[in-house]
């Protein structure tokens, strides 16, 4: 915990919002260059469902569609029906990883099984709550445990706090990678999101993500951008590279692009894997696969 690194954070949010909108007027992508990178943004989905509604039966049809995200005769027209393409994760609640693991070991892929976990969405449960709650979801076979902070930490400045209470998480997640959502609609400033990153980094987390999808605002461009330079600053300070996760409202094939190509302006190209970028979407898939 290097308290330090937040004592002189300053934000000239004019400016980052100029940038974040000068990206959308970027060059569009045409033709086979769309397509490489519509197939990419698919390797790098957290394909997700977090309804109150799931059942087994449609975990089941989100695996199969996890394994077989674009159809295969558009793969044959672009010669990638052999490169083994598949989503990075499947996402769901606790309940449902058991669902979630078995279908996909019957299918025969190896795709990981992610769990919102930690009170999600609103975060506002005991910590030792949480933490049991971490604890089943890896023991039920989650790979990827995508946790939410507790907001009123950020907001009442108390980062002491807010470090303890990712480390714990991190701790219960054992071998599983921790996603650290920081739930920015909810920050109050772009200052609190790029401290509130810079924590969840100090604190072991693997990847920092913009959102739980379910506040009123979700991943926004300005935020991405704050988001990805406290990771290069970190990455500057410590030599560790964390991953980064956009997740609520992404919904088209041409903002998937956008998140991407953001992600090569501010990060680089090493950047763009599976490993370290993740889309967190829903719906994401099916205007993929039109535009494919």
């Amino acid at each position: 915990l290097e308290l330090g690194w937040l004592s002189k954070v300053y934000v000239n949010r004019p400016a980052v919002v100029k940038h974040a909108e000068e990206i959308k007027t970027w060059r569009t992508l045409k033709g086979n260059w769309q397509a490489a990178w519509l197939l990419k943004a698919v390797t790098c989905i957290d394909l997700t469902t977090l309804s109150g509604d799931d059942t087994a039966s449609n975990v089941h049809r989100l695996c199969f569609k996890a394994k077989h995200p674009i159809r295969e005769d558009l793969l044959k027209a672009l010669d990638m029906h052999d490169k083994g393409i598949t989503v990075a994760a499947v996402c769901v609640y606790p309940a449902r990883v058991t669902d979630a693991v078995n279908a996909l070991k019957a299918a025969g892929c190896n795709i990981p099984v992610a769990s919102v976990a930690a009170g999600f969405p609103s975060g506002q449960t005991p910590l030792e709550t949480k933490l049991a709650e971490i604890k089943l979801a890896v023991e039920y076979g989650a790979r990827e445990i995508d946790i939410v902070i507790s907001r009123s930490l950020v907001l009442a400045g108390q980062w002491e706090g807010l470090y303890e209470e990712i480390r714990q998480c991190r701790q219960a997640c054992g071998e599983a990678h921790m996603k650290t959502i920081l739930a920015t609609g909810e920050l109050g400033s772009l200052a609190n999101v790029y401290k509130a990153s810079m924590i969840a980094m100090m604190a072991g987390s693997d990847f920092i993500k913009t959102s739980t999808g379910k506040e009123v605002e979700n991943a926004t461009l300005p935020v991405g951008v704050i988001m990805m330079r406290a990771i290069k600053e970190f990455y500057w300070q410590t030599g560790n590279k964390v991953g980064f996760k956009p997740a609520g409202g992404i919904r088209t094939a041409q903002e998937a692009i956008t998140w991407l190509m953001l992600v090569k302006e501010e990060l680089g190209v090493e950047w763009l894997t599976p490993e370290l970028f993740r889309l967190g979407a829903s719906s994401l898939l099916e205007d993929i696969e039109k535009q494919v």
